[in-house]
């Protein structure tokens, strides 16, 4: 049964479209915060390590909020790799040295982009697409980001 909330089917499944380029790239960067904990070397190793590990885990929190927002509109998440890597924003290069500076700096150019795409799309939901919801549910998620983007920057001073 489809949802009958007060958005039309076709900009039901413009949304859950564009949510699922939003799932692919938190899924991306969650797999590149996974590799930073797994490989980061250093003096400053543990630190470094548990750093990384609390945003690893923010990301996965947020990667299955972002999922259910999309079945809660009656969509199916993507859950491939293949369909992750098709729909990214984010790139899977890596940087050469495994230390925590070049880390944080890859991370936190990630979390910028993905900043600047949800908030190219706040607009786009609220009024193209008439989902208020999911526009505010994109703003707390740009903001999440926000707070993990600074978190990094705050590593780089």
């Amino acid at each position: 049964m489809e949802p009958r909330i007060g958005i039309t089917p076709e900009n039901l499944s413009k949304v859950a479209h564009a949510l699922n380029v939003v799932l692919a790239d938190e899924f991306l960067l969650y797999t590149k915060t996974r590799n930073a904990h797994w490989n980061v070397e250093g003096a400053d190793f543990h630190s470094k390590h548990l750093f990384f590990e609390s945003q690893y885990e923010q990301l996965d929190e947020i990667m299955d909020s972002v999922a259910e927002r999309i079945r809660s509109l009656g969509h199916y998440s993507p859950a491939t790799l293949k369909a992750f890597l098709e729909l990214t924003h984010i790139s899977e290069r890596l940087h050469e040295h495994n230390d925590g500076t070049g880390f944080i700096a890859e991370l936190l150019s990630d979390h910028e982009s993905l900043i600047i795409h949800l908030r190219e799309n706040i607009s786009y939901f609220a009024d193209e697409l008439k989902d208020l919801g999911t526009s505010d549910y994109v703003t707390g998620l740009m903001e999440t980001h926000e707070k993990m983007a600074w978190m990094l920057r705050s590593h780089l001073k």
